[in-house]
């Protein structure tokens, strides 16, 4: 299985000296996620938790719902001529009766580290409907302070960003602050697609009580996969698209963005945010 970081040689220059040097990289490599053997999509990831990559995004995709809709995931081998496993290509299968969506041609398989539903023929497309309805009750309800502290116990989590400051994350808190999982990958989309993914395996979806904070912009799609999930409130520390705040607000997502010291936009979703009397009067 490929590792997590390499090392290359770099040429460094600080304040007019040269040297030479080894730098640790985040690794990139794709992987191939099949589905009952047929080639469905292509990523670019970061090696690691793999199996439940490929899950997460099935659920994204209306595929997976539960785990018992799951039979196995193993890598392929064979993979290149030699028949050496290169540990770059999954195979998905479902458990017998599970129904699969019509994946027709317009769906472009190729997804990119940066922007996993490029390929996405219409906004219809992607909007896909979801076993999952968002549905926390009593509702969620968290303080801005809550929310403020947030990225910085994500940060602090981050091993792999420490070692190569070039990796996105994701996590996923409860409501009273504790922290449940974290996920790094090169790509943003795999990270929440990991996250979600290892939750199917073990029988937590929906999750329908928790946060969900990723480290960069949130897109469409990262709204799109929280709602496939069931979580009913999603954080970034950066900005998000017009079609996410869209999507939120169609389908009952609190979306956060800007989440900056104590400083935070909210998008949709608003009444899940517990305000003060002061800041109430203020919104006034």
């Amino acid at each position: 299985m490929g590792r997590v970081t390499e090392r290359r040689k770099v040429l460094r220059i600080r304040d007019g000296a040269v040297t030479t040097r080894p730098d640790t990289l985040v690794a990139e490599e794709p992987l191939e996620i099949r589905l009952n053997g047929k080639p469905l999509a292509i990523t670019m990831r970061t090696p690691g938790d793999d199996f439940a990559l490929a899950a997460g995004f099935l659920v994204s995709e209306g595929v997976l719902a539960a785990a018992s809709d799951l039979q196995n995931i193993v890598y392929c081998a064979g993979a290149i001529a030699d028949g050496s496993n290169t540990y770059n290509v999954v195979d998905v299968r479902t458990a017998p009766g599970v129904s699969l969506p019509d994946f027709t041609l317009e769906r472009n398989v190729y997804t990119s580290s940066s922007c996993g539903l490029c390929g996405k023929a219409s906004l219809d497309a992607v909007r896909t409907t979801t076993r999952w309805p968002i549905a926390d009750s009593p509702r969620l309800r968290v303080t801005p302070a809550f929310l403020a502290g947030l990225p910085e116990r994500l940060r602090e989590a981050q091993r792999v960003f420490d070692r190569t400051g070039g990796l996105h994350a994701a996590a996923l808190f409860t409501e009273d602050g504790e922290l449940l999982d974290i996920k790094e990958d090169v790509g943003r989309h795999n990270a929440v697609d990991k996250l979600v993914g290892r939750a199917l395996q073990n029988g937590e979806l929906p999750l329908s009580r928790t946060v969900l904070l990723v480290s960069g912009r949130a897109s469409f799609e990262l709204a799109q996969k929280a709602v496939m999930a069931g979580i009913p409130m999603l954080a970034a520390v950066s900005a998000p698209s017009s079609l996410a705040v869209d999507l939120a607000t169609e389908t009952g997502l609190t979306l956060v963005g800007f989440l900056r010291g104590s400083s935070m936009n909210v998008y949709a979703g608003d009444d899940r945010i517990v305000l003060s009397e002061e800041t109430e009067t203020a919104k006034g």
